[in-house]
């Protein structure tokens, strides 16, 4: 009896904690595409990875409280504060070529948002790219772990054997 009443209060808890969670997530923090694109920049200068701040919503996404275009522009403000990170190492250095790069890189990253971002049929198209990959690494995970290896093993250890 005491494990079956632990397990339905866990059950009821978790019901009315992630109601309120996805409620706060939708209303609040992804109330807008402006707001998680600012999110995302933030938390990147404050953690300066772009990979964990990424990775925090992976999580969420999973458990079904954000979905994909939510998650979208707050990986674009991501991706502008990675680039805080490397404008603030080039300062530290205070060699003006390496400052350049960082500005160009930041750059890089502005623009190619406003290039993506207000053209609705542009913007989609990565959306559409990478919910297709998600539902063929959901269907076939051994293509999943293929792509990971020659995306980030295979492809650069050739390109280093042949270049260098």
């Amino acid at each position: 009896m005491m494990f079956l009443a632990l397990r339905y209060l866990v059950v009821v808890l978790k019901i009315v904690i992630m109601a309120r969670v996805e409620a706060f997530f939708d209303t609040v923090i992804f109330k807008n595409a402006g707001r998680a694109m600012l999110l995302g920049i933030m938390l990147t200068v404050l953690v300066q990875s772009s990979s964990i701040t990424t990775s925090l919503v992976v999580p969420l996404a999973g458990a079904g409280i954000l979905t994909l275009t939510q998650i979208f522009p707050y990986t674009l403000g991501a991706n502008i504060g990675t680039t805080i990170t490397a404008i603030l190492a080039a300062l530290s250095l205070g060699v003006e070529v390496a400052v350049a790069v960082a500005f160009a890189h930041l750059l890089f990253n502005i623009l190619g948002i406003c290039l993506v971002w207000p053209i609705g049929a542009i913007r989609r198209i990565p959306m559409i790219l990478a919910q297709a990959l998600a539902e063929v690494a959901a269907s076939h995970r051994w293509l999943a772990i293929v792509y990971v290896l020659t995306a980030f093993y295979i492809i650069p250890f050739t390109v280093i054997l042949v270049l260098g």
